[in-house]
């Protein structure tokens, strides 16, 4: 590090689960707010109730970025084992600011350069304050100290996180402020310290991508939800639960995920926006759910987080290996709609968007997020609330019924979609089933009418192609090599495509926003490219398999892949795009 203000900075703090580590995460996050930088911060714990490893991490910038740094600047471990796990990450220079109660800090792993200061918080905490809980508290006074964060400052910052409790706690853990600070004063020199910079402070958000699930959902006039508690989706149920009063909205925890989806299948019947949330075990329950709505083409809006498996899996750790059941599962062939938003903008906007499309098509339409994010959060500009607009699709009220000679709930219709009715309406009256059916919901199995009403759902999608979400794309325009990726892909992109550019290598990149059915945007990207890099966090490249079976050229997909419950970090990235850059000279003989 240098000894000008830091403009870019990584902290961890980690320990076991209830060290802590998120509290003191947020009250850092709160302090690099107010001096204008932009946050991403993400959380690693273990799949369990209490205790295990758990780590918060954060990025604070001046510039946006969409996710980690490559290298740890400054760790708070309450743990030998915190740095052991951290050991390969530090950056150069980076402080360890480590909790000495239970002895010594083991440096076998630690590089040379990297600095430690041991202070025994959780023994101080006792000492002086009779709790080992505060000694969270007590290393954030270590850690702004080292900051050259100004004691007003620091204290503000607490109290505003600790705002909603107790007087007597919220003077218990200023008390542990202050004594981190002056022990951290005792041990550590003037002159190495760090500071911060500051820059203009705008109006931003901190949120996460299932809470902007939540809202995007509510703004488009959602107002039934049943989910079933399941990382990394359950956010977004406690969310639809903590707003849902206000819009006089309804927001069930139902026993399980089949309960789940098929209450917002029979609230979706009555004309309700309506939609559930889960992960992947989830969503393989659901699969039976998910084909009535395409059978019976009633609007639903199904949310998976994915998470690493197969089955159990990494609860807590991020994939994006359910492409294929979200595209292909599920029984039978009916039309479905698969978004990816890659950020909490693009998951309120993609919400708004899933709940009308679903009203539109009368199908189910799958939101595609991944552990990342979902669950981690970052700083953005507030929604902008007046754009939204809610879309009815073709709906019947009585009066459009009465100048009707009759009414057929499954009308064959040029572009697929029939004019409905919600059950109760006068002369409304029709039969839905889980059956194949001619157009008035009369069960049938004549081959003629199969052929017809499997043509007719089918041109849904084909004939309204142009309402589905277009992508991203940045960097040069006119670049022979392309790079494409879904979801949490979207911010070490940006982030890799930036260096590889400085680095003397024409970039352009995409960002697909709709997977599925997958539009001429996206191949159109491929085929004006001499070769496309897929990146996306899988073994099997489903991404890039939907896209070779979807038309594009084997020629110019380049896969890469990763499957160990890490995201991609911006240099990771890079050398491995350069890498396989150089590959390919090596075998063209260039």
């Amino acid at each position: 590090m240098t000894a000008n203000a830091l403009t870019d900075l990584n902290v961890m703090v980690a320990g076991q689960g209830g060290d802590g580590s998120l509290t003191v995460i947020s009250v850092l996050a709160e302090l690099l707010a107010r001096r204008g930088y932009h946050l991403y911060m993400s959380r690693n714990v273990a799949s369990r109730i209490k205790g295990g490893h758990a780590e918060a991490t954060m990025r604070g910038s001046l510039l946006q970025r969409g996710c980690l740094g490559d290298h740890i600047d400054l760790l708070v471990a309450f743990e030998q084992e915190a740095v052991d796990m951290a050991a390969t990450r530090m950056a150069a220079e980076s402080i360890i600011i480590f909790d000495a109660s239970d002895g010594a800090l083991c440096r076998d792993a630690l590089a040379p350069n990297v600095r430690v200061v041991e202070i025994p918080f959780g023994r101080f905490a006792v000492r002086d304050l009779r709790r080992d809980l505060f000694k969270n508290s007590l290393s954030f006074g270590v850690l702004s100290h080292i900051l050259s964060i100004d004691e007003g400052e620091a204290t503000n910052c607490l109290h505003h996180i600790f705002r909603r409790l107790p007087q007597d706690a919220i003077a218990a853990n200023t008390k542990a402020l202050n004594r981190g600070r002056q022990y951290a004063s005792e041990l550590y020199a003037q002159q190495d310290r760090w500071t911060l910079a500051d820059a203009e402070r705008s109006e931003q958000l901190l949120i996460s991508g299932n809470e902007a699930i939540a809202f995007g959902f509510l703004l488009a006039g959602g107002r039934f939800f049943a989910g079933y508690p399941i990382t990394p989706a359950t956010e977004v149920l406690e969310s639809l639960q903590k707003h849902s009063v206000r819009f006089e909205a309804v927001a069930i925890q139902a026993e399980d995920e089949l309960a789940a989806a098929n209450m917002a299948l029979g609230a979706a019947m009555t004309g309700v926006r309506s939609m559930t949330a889960t992960s992947g075990p989830g969503f393989a329950l659901m699969q039976e759910t998910i084909s009535h709505a395409g059978s019976a083409e009633i609007p639903l809006v199904v949310v998976n987080c994915q998470r690493a498996g197969p089955s159990t899996g990494m609860p807590t750790k991020p994939e994006q290996s359910d492409i294929d059941m979200m595209v292909f599962g599920a029984n039978g062939d009916f039309p479905r709609v698969v978004l990816a938003p890659g950020e909490p903008r693009d998951c309120f906007e993609l919400s708004v968007q899933a709940t009308n499309l679903a009203q539109q098509l009368q199908c189910p339409v799958i939101l595609a997020l991944d552990q990342a994010v979902g669950q981690n959060s970052s700083t953005i500009e507030p929604f902008d609330l007046d754009a939204v607009q809610l879309q009815p699709g073709k709906r019947l009220d009585a009066s459009e019924l009465r100048n009707m000679s009759e009414y057929r709930r499954y009308q064959v219709t040029a572009d697929g979609v029939s004019p409905w009715a919600v059950p109760g309406t006068p002369g409304g009256e029709s039969l839905v089933t889980g059956n194949e059916r001619n157009e008035w919901g009369q069960v049938s199995s004549n081959p003629q009418n199969r052929r017809t009403m499997v043509d007719k759902r089918q041109r849904k999608l084909d004939s309204n192609l142009q309402l589905l979400p277009r992508g991203k794309s940045w960097g040069d325009a006119d670049a022979s090599i392309g790079l494409l990726g879904i979801g949490m892909q979207q911010g070490v992109i940006e982030e890799a495509q930036q260096r590889l550019t400085a680095a003397g290598l024409r970039i352009k990149c995409l960002q697909p926003r709709t997977i599925w059915p997958v539009i001429d945007e996206t191949l159109d990207f491929i085929r004006s490219s001499k070769r496309v890099y897929v990146i996306e966090h899988n073994q099997a490249g489903q991404l890039a398999r939907l896209l070779l079976a979807a038309g594009a050229s084997k020629a110019c997909i380049g896969s890469i892949r990763k499957y160990d419950g890490e995201p991609f970090s911006p240099g990771e990235l890079c050398s491995e795009i350069q890498q396989a850059e150089a590959d390919r000279q090596g075998e063209s003989g260039q």
